[in-house]
């Protein structure tokens, strides 16, 4: 584990320190529990004290580098992010935005969400609003690139890059690295309530199209996710482009839609969570989030068929306000123990390996946030499709929910 520099003395409001374990510790004049940041689960509830401490003394120190001579100036960071991404000091975990506004005391973080891809698109595409980072994923990541809506990165503000593991890197929606940091990888698949769903229905997609579940299953609300299940179905590539498997694949999706309940992104927490629903298809982290508030909820990807392998990463706007900060922004994210805690929320893989030291070692070592490389092997990365194709899909969704 990495030592801490002790930053005692820089600044008078920091107070001193001692070699005992306090019973609390003060952040920025807010005195709080020793082991804030903890989840508590359990008999388990004690593993991450060390850890989650350190984290907060990490920032601590850090503030004091950092904010003694901090700017005049206050500045706002609008982030923009999916629901439920950060750790946000609920039930005992870090916070990460206020851990990252104590160590740069002069900005100060707006922070909002979207539902999906599409809708984040949507929103930077009819501008009237600047954000300076935000987190789509690796195929939309790649679209804009193409449309020029993407800052290239100062990477000399982000040297915390250097610790994002190399298989990350030199992806296909960034070769050259220039536009993108990786801040969490996953999987799509399906969960399900283990009361209500024979043992034997389960195992691959076709669970969705199974009648026996009428009314009890929701779909994902967005054409991309939605149209990878079908043609996953169909034997096709996650990427086709060919007319008649995208007619084939909404063809699928209509004979299905008698038999969802819903069509969902966030609002599925609640639909699995209270029984309303008992077949959800869905990102791999969300649904470890929703298997720890209800044990009866299980997941599993797919035996026979492929399933969609991502990556979001944090990215710059053209339109950016503050990319310096953002990049700090970045940066934060980037550190071992921030990361760490982070994913210890949201249940996602990091791609920083040097960050699962300071995770729970459950959720270190666990399956669903890092599937086996055969698993993976069945996985597929999306990739940006054409305008044309694009457009094709987004019309035959409409004609779907219609």
């Amino acid at each position: 584990m990495q030592g801490f520099v002790s930053a005692g003395g820089l600044c008078a409001r920091q107070g001193s320190k001692t070699q005992q374990t306090p019973a609390s510790v003060e952040l920025n004049g807010v005195e709080r529990p020793a082991g804030f940041g903890l989840k508590k689960k359990g008999d388990k509830k004690l593993k991450k004290v060390v850890s989650i401490v350190l984290v907060f003394v990490l920032a601590f120190s850090m503030a004091a580098l950092s904010g003694c001579g901090g700017s005049d100036d206050q500045v706002t960071l609008n982030v923009y992010n999916w629901g439920m991404n950060i750790a946000e000091g609920e039930d005992g975990y870090i916070n990460v935005v206020e851990l990252f506004e104590e160590k740069y005391p002069y900005i100060d973080v707006n922070y909002t969400t979207y539902e999906d891809n599409e809708s984040l698109y949507t929103r930077l595409k009819n501008g009237g609003q600047s954000y300076d980072v935000i987190i789509p994923s690796d195929y939309m990541i790649a679209r804009m690139i193409d449309e020029d809506m993407l800052l290239p990165l100062n990477f000399d503000n982000i040297p915390n890059y250097e610790l994002v593991d190399d298989s990350f890197k030199n992806q296909a929606y960034d070769p050259n690295n220039e536009y993108s940091v990786p801040y969490t990888w996953g999987t799509v698949g399906i969960i399900y309530n283990t009361k209500y769903v024979d043992p034997e229905d389960v195992g691959n997609w076709d669970l969705l199209w199974n009648e026996k579940y009428a009314g009890k299953i929701v779909m994902f609300s967005n054409p991309r996710d939605s149209f990878a299940i079908a043609e996953a179905m169909l034997g096709y590539s996650l990427n086709t482009e060919d007319p008649d498997e995208l007619r084939a694949a909404a063809d699928l999706l209509i004979e299905q839609k008698p038999l969802v309940q819903e069509y969902a992104m966030d609002n599925i927490y609640d639909l699995m969570d209270n029984e309303e629903a008992w077949i959800g298809v869905y990102y791999a982290g969300d649904c470890m989030l929703m298997i720890d508030e209800n044990p009866d909820l299980a997941f599993y990807l797919p035996e026979d068929q492929t399933f969609n392998v991502f990556i979001d990463a944090m990215c710059i706007p053209a339109n950016a306000e503050h990319k310096e900060e953002a990049e700090l922004f970045i940066n934060f994210l980037c550190e071992p123990e921030i990361s760490g805690g982070n994913m210890d929320y949201i249940g996602y893989g990091t791609p920083v390996s040097a960050a699962k030291e300071y995770m729970d070692p459950e959720m270190a070592n666990s399956p669903i946030a890092y599937p086996d490389e055969e698993t993976l092997a069945r996985g597929e990365a999306f990739g940006a499709l054409s305008t044309e194709a694009t457009q094709l899909m987004e019309e035959l969704w409409l004609e779907v929910r219609s």
